[in-house]
């Protein structure tokens, strides 16, 4: 089931990748990443089972290393892991992750493809007429970006555990949030937690353009991505 899953997930994105139409587009990244919602569902295990969450970092280089690891943060929370920001690194700024491992599979592939689809969307934004400050209208259109796929993906994830309501699965939900929280309070007693500000104007280009992204690619590509402008 898991592999005929991640191969219709792999199928509609192929499809959003391959038309320059944006209602295609659209209609293409809702379908994959409601499947993906579905699949964190469909991968829990009976009510009773005990599982062990795990965890891994992440290191996430520059340019631009807090923005994309707050993306990065962003999305394992969105898929039930408990992300946090560890700061920097030597190759750039890591993400401490924890979760059980569908979930963390899910946070990986999302973040992998999101991370490129970031990066080219900030390669084509062009900052409005008369806007000086490039610098902070890039920061800000990353950071509107990161919310509003977010945003999005926490709604589909909703979405997904309202349909399978009565089965047992929030229950099973409920368990494994205090197991991973569990798991983070025994490695970071003293959390300290913060808020991005920006002053920059692109953070309502950046959310257009967190509303077209494609949510539910877990293809790794075979070239590198490309660099996150400065």
């Amino acid at each position: 089931m898991r592999e005929r899953t991640l191969e219709r997930v792999r199928k509609l994105l192929a499809k959003a990748e391959r038309t320059d139409n944006e209602h295609e587009r659209a209609t293409f990244m809702a379908a994959a990443s409601a499947l993906m919602a579905k699949y964190g569902i469909d991968a829990l295990p009976p009510a009773g089972t005990r599982q062990t969450p795990s965890d891994r970092v992440v290191t996430v280089p520059g340019p631009w290393a807090r923005e994309k690891a707050r993306l990065v943060s962003l999305v394992a929370q969105a898929v039930r892991c408990r992300p946090l920001l560890l700061g920097r690194g030597d190759d750039g700024q890591r993400v401490h992750v924890f979760g059980f491992a569908a979930d963390l599979e899910r946070a990986e592939l999302l973040a992998t493809s999101l991370l490129l689809q970031m990066a080219s969307g900030l390669a084509r934004a062009r900052p409005p007429e008369g806007v000086t400050a490039v610098r902070a209208y890039r920061r800000s259109w990353l950071l509107g970006f990161t919310d509003e796929v977010y945003r999005l993906l926490g709604a589909a994830e909703s979405r997904a555990a309202a349909e399978a309501a009565g089965t047992g699965a929030e229950l099973v939900l409920a368990d494994r949030r205090a197991e991973v929280d569990r798991a983070v309070a025994a490695r970071y007693p003293k959390i300290r937690r913060s808020v991005p500000t920006t002053s920059g104007t692109g953070y309502r280009d950046g959310a257009a353009a967190g509303r077209r992204a494609d949510l539910g690619r877990t293809g790794v590509p075979a070239e590198a991505p490309p660099q996150l402008r400065r």
